[in-house]
């Protein structure tokens, strides 16, 4: 693979079990350029490593006066610096496409990863953690296995030049091949401190870096409470932590570097020592005693990629935990594990969510209720394919949508969540979606009231004649939260699915705008099925059919009027009624309920009267007592009537009690008192 040749067309698939694991897969995946490099690695080094016996077999055929010897060690030392200068320009080359790759590679499969998630990767993982994986991360991946082969191919030559080393002088040969090891094997005991101390360093930079993210995120809310201060504050203190824990991993690392610079000159120096009482004994010539003293000069480079890869593996394994960890998130499918299993048909037909039981009908304008926004968020994801946590899969005619490939689900359903993301470029671009063509971009516009948010982009942008044209900044910062409403959902009506999912749309537009976008998306998803979750009353009276869902079920179902009036839970969702606010609605209907059977009773008592004046006849046992102020007879069973309007009255001034003691307590039970009070008139009545 060659940088040219990327993107890759298929990255693979991960093992993401763990770092250590998602750190072979990778070296696996490269395994023809590990070759490569390691081949121009042994073609470098090598090269480097016989310079000293080059050149102390030129200094042995000076002292010796050999003029054949002395050519031939020329040569062999124009050789070992051609191949020196070949082999580093080639091993950097393919170290460095070894890098790329496997950035590119993990990029890809991040990327992979967040679009087969959706909406739903930021939600499960911090989105300044999924940056900082993207970015940071990445490079130091990458870095790892590019180090690899060229610690490879150090080991090996400092393996060959031991040995070479023991054959060509066993006195001096030995004392290397024995201090080597331990030069490469010294700084093992601090690896695992310098190890913790990068992983520190690595969580304070990935928490600056969420909390930096956030506050570019929130920027125009802060400005409006004046908190800009606050947490630019918040910021300093988690860069300073960052900057702490950096000098404190540096520290190691530079303890390590000095230790891989102390032990070779203390290698050098026995080496020198024993070697010159070996010549002056006559047990070694000069030019061997050169020869193993350049060695060990020149093996302090290879030795040098011991550090390397034990600093790039320290720095890479938390690094490629951390994204082990995003790719190994999967959807939330079925416990049968269909997804995917079905052909790419798009389905169409009546939506139906079996977990919910809620149904929206083939071409027809659903409005759904939900008292939790999380809860209602939640059901979006679920309508469209790609739910939060495994369960039973929706239907879309029939079909379950986990059955279907990915991308013909979401061809199908397309769900617009409460807070869509604008990408910057021009308005022509953030139109440019898939879709089927049936509605082009004006029609769009014009049903998502869109017509001052063209004239503020035309108005801003003095280069773009076409308001098309103007740019759109980085997540529609330089709108306000209703143009970015409307602009999102202009996009949605453009690519004009099979069925389209809008969670609050108009959370953030007035009422006169949302009354006429409520209009236009009627008219223009006129035969196609649409599902909003709201509570606004300007877009539930423009629905033609309204369900309610509490505690994740469907609860009614009707139109708004009707719901309002017959739906209790309905419409303190809607009119967002507070339970104080309810009991004083609930104590104000009993009055009036108090008031027209006192009205009642007083028409009774006038008829009854004006019987008694008519003449002899049967009367109505009503049960009343004449009042003195109308001069009328009473009956001549006076007790019983005077009992009956006296238990009347402490009835009337016991429910006038229940309901002020209703208003204070607004969870009591005002239904069990109405009930109370039925059967305590019930009872009166028998009793007359």
């Amino acid at each position: 693979m060659q940088i040219q040749d990327l993107p890759y067309p298929d990255p693979g698939v991960p093992d993401a079990r763990s770092g250590p694991r998602f750190l072979w897969w990778l070296f696996r995946n490269q395994l023809g350029g590990q070759l490569k490099a390691l081949a121009w690695g042994l073609v470098h080094f090598v090269s480097v490593a016989s310079l000293p016996f080059c050149v102390g077999l030129a200094i042995q055929a000076v002292v010796d006066r050999s003029g054949g010897r002395l050519a031939l060690a020329g040569g062999l030392l124009a050789v070992a610096c051609a191949g020196n200068a070949l082999g580093d320009t080639f091993l950097h080359r393919a170290a460095v496409t070894n890098w790329i790759g496997a950035a590119a590679r993990v990029q890809q499969l991040l990327a992979r990863k967040a679009a087969l998630l959706g909406s739903a990767l930021t939600r499960r993982v911090a989105a300044g953690e999924v940056v900082a994986v993207s970015t940071g991360d990445v490079e130091k991946i990458g870095w790892f296995v590019e180090a690899v082969s060229r610690f490879t191919a150090a080991a090996v030559t400092i393996v060959l030049v031991c040995v070479g080393l023991v054959l060509y002088q066993p006195a001096l040969g030995v004392i290397v091949a024995v201090g080597l090891p331990v030069l490469a094997l010294a700084v093992l005991p601090l690896l695992p401190r310098a190890t913790r101390r990068a992983d520190f360093q690595r969580e304070k930079a990935g928490r600056a870096t969420e909390l930096a993210s956030d506050t570019v995120a929130g920027l125009r809310v802060l400005r409006g409470i004046g908190g800009e201060e606050l947490f630019l504050d918040r910021y300093r203190r988690a860069s300073q932590e960052v900057r702490h824990a950096a000098v404190r991993s540096a520290r190691m690392w530079a303890l390590i570097a000095a230790i891989q610079v102390l032990l070779p000159g203390l290698l050098l120096i026995a080496v020198v020592w024993y070697g010159v009482h070996l010549a002056r004994d006559g047990r070694i010539t000069v030019g061997e005693l050169v020869t193993a003293y350049s060695s060990i000069m020149l093996l302090t480079y290879p030795l040098r990629h011991f550090e390397e890869i034990a600093m790039a593996y320290s720095f890479s394994r938390p690094s490629a935990r951390r994204a082990a960890g995003v790719l190994s998130l999967e959807r939330a499918v079925d416990d049968r594990g269909t997804n995917g299993s079905r052909a790419a048909d798009l389905p169409s037909g009546d939506l139906y969510d079996p977990a919910t039981g809620l149904l929206a009908p083939a071409g027809s304008f659903t409005a759904v209720v939900c008292g939790d926004p999380d809860a209602a968020g939640r059901l979006a994801e679920r309508l469209g394919g790609h739910p939060s946590e495994a369960g039973t899969s929706v239907l879309l005619g029939g079909v379950p949508l986990d059955e279907l490939p990915l991308d013909t689900a979401r061809t199908a359903v397309l769900v617009q969540d409460k807070d869509p993301v604008l990408l910057s470029g021009t308005l022509r671009e953030l139109l440019d979606v898939p879709n089927s063509g049936a509605v082009g971009t004006a029609e769009a516009l014009a049903a998502a009231q869109c017509a001052d948010v063209l004239a503020a982009l035309a108005q801003g942008s003095l280069d773009a004649a076409d308001p098309m044209d103007a740019l759109i900044t980085e997540r529609g910062r330089s709108l306000s939260g209703g143009q970015r409403q409307r602009l999102a959902l202009a996009r949605s009506l453009v690519t004009d699915p099979e069925v389209l999912v809008l969670d609050e749309p108009t959370s953030a537009v007035d009422s006169h705008t949302e009354a006429r976008i409520a209009e236009g998306l009627r008219e223009l998803r006129a035969g196609r099925t649409t599902v909003v979750f709201t509570s606004s009353p300007l877009l539930l009276d423009r629905a033609e059919r309204v369900v309610l869902v509490h505690e994740g079920e469907v609860t009614a179902v009707g139109v708004h009027r009707e719901l309002l009036h017959k739906e209790p839970l309905y419409r303190a969702v809607v009119t967002r009624e507070t339970d104080e606010e309810t009991a004083l609605r609930d104590a104000a209907r009993a009055d009036a309920a108090l008031r027209d059977a006192a009205r009642a009773d007083a028409a009774l008592r006038d008829a009854a009267r004006a019987g008694g004046d008519a003449g002899p006849g049967p009367r109505p046992e009503i049960g009343l007592e004449s009042r003195p102020e109308t001069g009328l007879k009473s009956r001549p069973d006076t007790g019983r009537d005077t009992e009956l309007d006296s238990r009347l009255g402490a009835e009337a001034r016991q429910d006038a009690e229940a309901r002020r003691g209703r208003a204070s307590r607004p969870g009591d039970d005002a239904p069990q008192a109405g009930a109370a009070r039925l059967d305590a008139l019930e009872e009166i009545e028998e009793s007359a």
